[in-house]
C-alpha cells in the first residue's frame, strides 16, 4: 500500500475585507460574529477568511508519493503552486484521478478536518468534478482512504488538539516552521507575491508529515537523499 501525502496552503479569497463587494461583506460580518475575537471588528477578522473554503482560495498543492521499506523507501514531492485557482484544482484533479485507490491511502495532518473538505468545497465552487479519490459522500467514515496524523495522536481522544511544529519538537524532527509559519502566508502571497517561498514551506510541512507519520509507526526516517523535491 502506497501513501500520498497531501498539504495545501489557503489564502482570503480578496486581499482586503474593503476589496469586498457589499453582499460579501454581510455574509462575511456574519461569520465573523463567531469567530472574531474580543473587541475585533468584521475587517479586523478578514485575515482569517483564508481558511474557510466559502471565502477563500487554495493557492499551493503538496503531494508526497511515499513507498518502500528501510533503506529502499523514498518520498517524492511535487508542489502544485498557482494564482488561478482553477488551473491549480484541474493540475490535482488529473494528478488524483491516474492515483489507484485500491493500492494508495491519502494522509495529512487535520486531512480529515480541513485540507480534505476543503479541497472538494473548492472543486465544486469552481465548477469541477470530484476525483473518485476525494468523492466519499457516500462512503461511511471507516471506508475512506485516509490517513490522518492528528487523529492518529489523538489515540481516540476527540478533544485533544496538537499542532504540527509541537509533534515535530516533542519528536525531534526538523521544523517546517523555519522560514514562515501559516499566520505570514497572507501577507507574502498579498504584499509580496511570493508564491514560491510559500509553496517551499508547503511542501516541508509535507515531508514532516512523512517523517512524523514514520515516527508514530516506529520506522526510521527518511534520509535527505531517500527525498526528491519537484515544483511545478
Amino acid at each position: 500500500m502506497a501513501i500520498l501525502f497531501i498539504d495545501i496552503e489557503t489564502v482570503p479569497q480578496q486581499q482586503n475585507y474593503q476589496s469586498l463587494t457589499e453582499k460579501e461583506k454581510e455574509f462575511w460580518n456574519y461569520k465573523a460574529k463567531f469567530i472574531a475575537k474580543e473587541e475585533q471588528t468584521a475587517e479586523d477578522a478578514y485575515p482569517r477568511a483564508g481558511i474557510y473554503a466559502e471565502f477563500g482560495k487554495v493557492i499551493v498543492v503538496s503531494l508526497g508519493w511515499f513507498s518502500g521499506v528501510g533503506e529502499q523507501a523514498s518520498l517524492r514531492v511535487k508542489t502544485l503552486a498557482n494564482d488561478d485557482e482553477v488551473a491549480l484544482l484541474t493540475e490535482l484533479i488529473e494528478i488524483l484521478v491516474k492515483v489507484d485507490n485500491s493500492h494508495t491511502l491519502l494522509c495529512g495532518h487535520n486531512i480529515k478536518e480541513f485540507d480534505v473538505p476543503y479541497i472538494c468545497r473548492r472543486i465544486l465552487i469552481n465548477g469541477l468534478k470530484l476525483p473518485d479519490m476525494l468523492d466519499v459522500s457516500s462512503k461511511k467514515p471507516w471506508q475512506t482512504p485516509y490517513l490522518d496524523t492528528l487523529e492518529m495522536w489523538k489515540f481516540g481522544d476527540r478533544k485533544h488538539y496538537a499542532k504540527l511544529d509541537l509533534l515535530a519538537h516533542i519528536f525531534e524532527l526538523p521544523t517546517s516552521k523555519d522560514d514562515i509559519d501559516g499566520s505570514m502566508v497572507n501577507e507574502i502571497y498579498y504584499k509580496h507575491h511570493d508564491l514560491a517561498r510559500i509553496a517551499s514551506y508547503c511542501e516541508k510541512d509535507v515531508v514532516l508529515t512523512c517523517q512524523l507519520y514514520l515516527k508514530m509507526n516506529s520506522l526510521p526516517i527518511l534520509e535527505n537523499g531517500q527525498i526528491k523535491i519537484t515544483t511545478s
